[in-house]
């Protein structure tokens, strides 16, 4: 778009860059920076035009762009032009995802690439690999409390083996996810320890305060991240003789991004990691980006203006490069992130579905689809070009962040129903075979959240425990069935490592003081490979749980209905235990999956010619993609066993 004002300083800004950048070829930089600086500089000016040296600011911000363009490998350039022409190609149904702790996967950053094979034997073609950056060597908030932002820790790897799994991983097609912390830092960061030292330029790079009057009118809305171990928001530091702002832990410092230095900072580092190879870019904790006396600081506009300047800055150097939005906020919050008031993705194009996670497990205790179905139709449509990351499991605990009024109309009591689910996945609950621990409990509240593997959260290691085979089969039916979920209702399916083989809770933190605290770790296993090898063994748990996962995967890619162009529907079937909705094929319309789930122990049925009758599905002769078979029918209705999904399409595959 032309504007006058930003054309004029756009000119400015390009007879002012240093000779050592204007001299290179920006063929492709100048095009998007023109296309994109309208938007860019109105960003920018709302958040910092207050400032004198906004000018100054603007010239440095498009030189850390310039720079990082020239730095940008010419295969990684070419793969911005693919891209670029192909722009929805993250939206296809080929994208599967493993997120993974480099150390506890493979001991470092060689031994991922050894195991590169068996994430294809799998499916696997998407790896986040969760943070590899430098980190203290005492507690590190499980690796988000970086002390350098461009150093791999020397824990996993160098900057040089990286680069070969990243070329290793382009030549297998498979995508590398890696982590910017964009809301903190350690410590021990520089940038923390020159603030320690007196400079007040790195002061001004995070929340510092002489005492404790602003500490104090922030804490009376600010909620604790972990009341239990961390409890306020500030920590006084005694080289200082000052408050620091720690929403997360005393030792992760909040950076201050009404410095327009700070968003500079982090700019250039996001496109750093993009030319290291990273298709996708997880920025951490950005809710929490924007920090205002009075609300919670969380999910703030300013918050999402950052993001939005973040990607139209990328959109310049590194057009390829995809953002994940790590938001784990309120349901109508998340669905934010992806941007408002458009149709394409302005800020992440991708963003975690905390929600339909957290549902799934509700329906695992409750076995019913009550919850799940309401609340899932209270959530708005998501943009066109966008989607979800959808998982069962992930690095952090499970929060129960489901809206009141949606626990209501299910017909349950909020904090009763709550109070339950944490009962039932710590095996409180009488009935309950899971193995779970509380995390983050509040008192003040009576709120927490669910630590656990899958496997003991579903029942696995109880059943392996008094070895009865048909709790163990039960067990593994409510793994596929969770997956199935997740596979097939539109987005990116992203696996938790450990939990293709059934890896079961891990007490060896306990042993690491570093650890010890935060009941976490028991999900963040070391994968043992001799169990891993059980996936070959005929009959084993391992065998049942990993193939049951690679078939699924392998009949996902091939049905084109789970690609994500909002072409979901969800069925109301009158009966609570089932959870039924419709994929319909983007690419040859009528040729629809209907996809249905028994969170139920015992079998369900679903009339189809109720769905038939109202044109939204042909059922005829029915085929289950996965099994291969038709399933079983009395009269018109179909028979759900239990803990069971069936992917059915009409004739055979789409």
């Amino acid at each position: 778009m032309y504007e006058q004002v930003s054309h004029s300083l756009l000119n400015k800004i390009l007879d002012d860059l240093k000779p050592e950048i204007r001299k290179e070829d920006l063929r492709h930089f100048y095009t998007r920076l023109g296309a994109n600086f309208y938007a860019i500089y109105s960003l920018f000016h709302h958040l910092y035009g207050q400032r004198d040296d906004f000018e100054k600011q603007m010239l440095r911000l498009v030189e850390v762009m310039a720079k990082q363009y020239i730095r940008r490998s010419d295969e990684l350039k070419a793969v911005d032009v693919a891209r670029e022409n192909d722009h929805n190609w993250f939206l296809s149904q080929d994208w599967v995802g493993m997120a993974l702790y480099t150390d506890g996967f493979a001991g470092d950053l060689k031994g991922v690439k050894s195991h590169l094979g068996y994430l294809q034997e799998l499916g696997v073609n998407m790896v986040h690999l969760m943070p590899i950056l430098k980190v203290p060597d005492g507690a590190s908030d499980g690796g988000y409390a970086v002390c350098d932002f461009r150093e791999i820790d020397e824990r996993v790897g160098t900057l040089e083996e990286l680069g070969e799994l990243a070329g290793a991983m382009r030549q297998r097609d498979i995508l590398l996810t890696l982590d910017v912390v964009a809301n903190h830092t350690s410590n021990e960061h520089a940038w923390a320890e020159r603030a320690r030292e007196g400079n007040e330029t790195y002061q001004d790079y995070y929340y510092i305060f002489d005492n404790r009057d602003v500490p104090d009118m922030f804490e009376e809305t600010l909620p604790e991240i972990f009341p239990e171990t961390a409890p306020g928001n500030f920590t006084f530091d005694e080289q200082m003789n000052k408050w620091v702002m720690t929403v997360f832990n005393e030792y992760q410092w909040d950076l201050n991004y009404s410095n327009p230095a700070v968003f500079i900072e982090m700019v250039d580092i996001i496109l750093f990691w993009a030319n290291q190879g990273a298709d996708i870019v997880r920025l951490d904790a950005v809710a929490f980006l924007w920090k205002k006396i009075g609300t919670t600081s969380q999910n703030e506009r300013e918050a999402h203006l950052i993001l939005q300047l973040m990607k139209d800055c990328s959109q310049v150097t590194a057009p390829g490069v995809l953002f994940i939005a790590e938001a784990i906020v309120a349901p109508v919050e998340i669905i934010k992130y992806f941007g408002e008031d458009a149709v394409i993705a302005k800020e992440c194009e991708i963003a975690y579905n905390a929600t339909f996670m957290a549902l799934l497990w509700e329906a695992v205790a409750t076995k019913n689809a009550k919850l799940l179905e309401t609340s899932i139709r209270s959530l708005p449509g998501k943009l066109d070009r966008a989607t979800w990351l959808n998982y069962v499991r992930c690095h952090d605990d499970i929060g129960l962040g489901f809206d009141d009024n949606d626990i209501v109309k299910a017909g349950y009591d909020p904090f009763a129903h709550r109070r339950f689910l944490v009962d039932y996945f710590t095996g409180v609950y009488d009935a309950s075979p899971a193995k779970g621990q509380p995390f983050g409990r509040n008192h003040k509240t009576g709120d927490a959240r669910i630590s656990g593997t899958l496997a003991s959260l579903v029942g696995l290691e109880t059943a392996l425990e008094i070895n009865d085979p048909a709790a163990i089969q039960r067990s593994i039916d409510v793994i596929l069935l969770l997956h199935s979920m997740i596979m097939s209702f539109g987005g990116i399916p992203l696996l938790y490592y450990g939990d293709e083989i059934g890896t079961l809770n891990d007490s060896a933190f306990l042993d690491d003081e570093n650890k010890a605290f935060d009941n976490r770790w028991m999900h963040r296993p070391m994968i043992d490979w001799d169990k891993a090898e059980n996936r070959k063994q005929h009959g084993s748990v391992e065998q049942r749980i990993f193939e049951g996962l690679q078939k699924m995967i392998a009949v996902r890619k091939s049905t084109p209905a789970f690609s994500d162009y909002n072409n979901r529907e969800l069925i109301d079937t009158g009966n609570p235990h089932l959870f039924v909705f419709i994929r319909s094929n983007p690419f040859m319309p009528g040729n629809n999956v209907l996809v249905v789930g028994n969170f139920d122990d015992s079998p369900q049925s679903l009339t189809l010619s109720d769905l038939s009758n109202r044109g939204r599905f042909e059922y005829g002769r029915l085929q289950d993609l996965y099994s291969g078979e038709s399933p079983s029918m009395f009269k018109d209705q179909l028979v759900v066993p239990p803990l069971s999904f069936y992917w059915l399409c009409h004739g055979g595959l789409n």
